[in-house]
């Protein structure tokens, strides 16, 4: 078995879902979950159809999205998995419908951070055996810093 990483690459202004599936009519049904959950939500949905054609499954709403999303599953070549690259929406707004969609096995990451892809290779293809999501800890939340969450949650209007 070999280990790889894959490093996603992404504008700044964009947050990722990665997730892995089981059915090529993922593409469709997630796509119908993004813009009924979001309608003002621009993305691009890569799908890595893992049986049969064993295509790399394009969907979106956004030309530079959907060149994205081609992009970084073409890198990470993982069975059944799927990334969507996503602007003007947040994935706090999609993620309940994702995860309600019949076929979505599991969600490895919702985030605007950097991420990187672990990915296991066999003789029969490649799976990915988790994420690193983001930066290391620098410390521990002091009473200040729980002022700046809470005000933070409320100008984004999350909290009342």
């Amino acid at each position: 078995m070999e280990i790889d990483v894959v490093k996603i690459e992404k504008p700044s202004d964009c947050n990722i879902i990665l997730g892995q599936s089981h059915f090529i009519k993922s593409c469709e049904d997630l796509y119908e979950s993004l813009v009924t959950s979001a309608p003002s939500i621009r993305f691009g949905l890569a799908f890595c159809e893992s049986s049969a054609s064993r295509l790399l499954r394009i969907e979106g709403n956004d030309p530079e999205l959907r060149e994205i999303a081609t992009r970084e599953g073409k890198k990470i070549d993982a069975g059944h998995t799927f990334i969507i690259v996503m602007r003007e929406s947040y994935p706090i707004n999609v993620l309940q419908a994702i995860k309600n969609v019949q076929e979505v096995c599991n969600i490895y990451c919702a985030t605007a951070n950097d991420v990187e892809v672990i990915i296991a290779e066999t003789s029969q293809g490649r799976g990915i055996l988790g994420v690193v999501d983001g930066l290391r800890l620098k410390g521990v939340e002091a009473p200040e810093d729980e002022g700046e969450r809470r005000k933070l949650l409320r100008e984004f209007g999350y909290k009342l």
